[in-house]
């Protein structure tokens, strides 16, 4: 099992390269890992060396196919916002199936999550000319009906490690900021966030690469 540290711009030469052999279709490549991780910013930093070296790209947000607050407050299932039910997998699948088979330049639109909204805003992003798409997100190397359709639409699958503990303090971070107040927000992560990270750990096996963030870069090794 090899291990290294890589910059981003490393990472982003490794997906430049490998649009050289997609034959003309867009390279999709998961983003995956526990809550906190740092996925989000891994994300936006590839795109924006993979489009410095010459490549249109974008990130495609998981967050995006949130159930609505209104409809999660309905099923009484908004105390588990975030948890792989509270999301409409089959909108994901199909819309991550268009961005690996529609042709370049035609539009595939993408939902995107306001956090200061707390609910999905439709439609927000549209690709149409990125060769390259970043689909970030916790579940997309889940073994569970629905979600696992998801991997063998993506080309490649990193996953983001990150210690338990950092995790947590990041989160809790996270919540107050959000507003919540400090027992609410401990509660969350508690009774939901750590139990997520901890399901989404079971599929790190299943990725191309595992990746952890570390001075200077990631460190990197070959997953399965």
């Amino acid at each position: 099992m090899t291990s290294e540290v890589v910059s981003t711009a490393e990472l982003a030469a490794r997906i430049v390269a490998a649009t050289r052999d997609a034959a003309g279709r867009r390279y999709l490549v998961g983003v995956t890992g526990p809550p906190g991780a740092g996925k989000s910013t891994l994300a936006a930093t590839v795109v924006r060396a993979v489009r410095a070296a010459g490549v249109p790209a974008e990130v495609a947000g998981m967050d995006g196919f949130h159930l609505s607050t209104a409809v999660l407050r309905n099923s009484g299932a908004l105390e588990r916002k975030g948890q792989p039910d509270t999301f409409d997998v089959d909108s994901f699948v199909a819309r991550v199936r268009a961005l690996r088979t529609a042709s370049i330049g035609h539009a595939v639109p993408w939902p995107v999550y306001d956090r200061s909204r707390h609910d999905p805003i439709p439609d927000a992003v549209t690709f149409t000319d990125e060769r390259v798409a970043i689909v970030e997100g916790n579940y997309l190397l889940l073994d569970r009906p629905g979600w696992r359709e998801v991997r063998e639409h993506l080309d490649e699958v990193w996953y983001l490690d990150a210690e338990e503990s950092v995790i947590e303090q990041r989160l809790l971070r996270r919540h107050l900021r959000g507003g919540k107040s400090r027992e609410r927000a401990r509660a969350m992560v508690s009774a939901s966030d750590l139990p997520n990270a901890r399901l989404i750990r079971q599929s790190r096996h299943r990725a191309d690469l595992v990746l952890r963030a570390v001075s200077g870069g990631y460190r990197i090794r070959s997953g399965r």
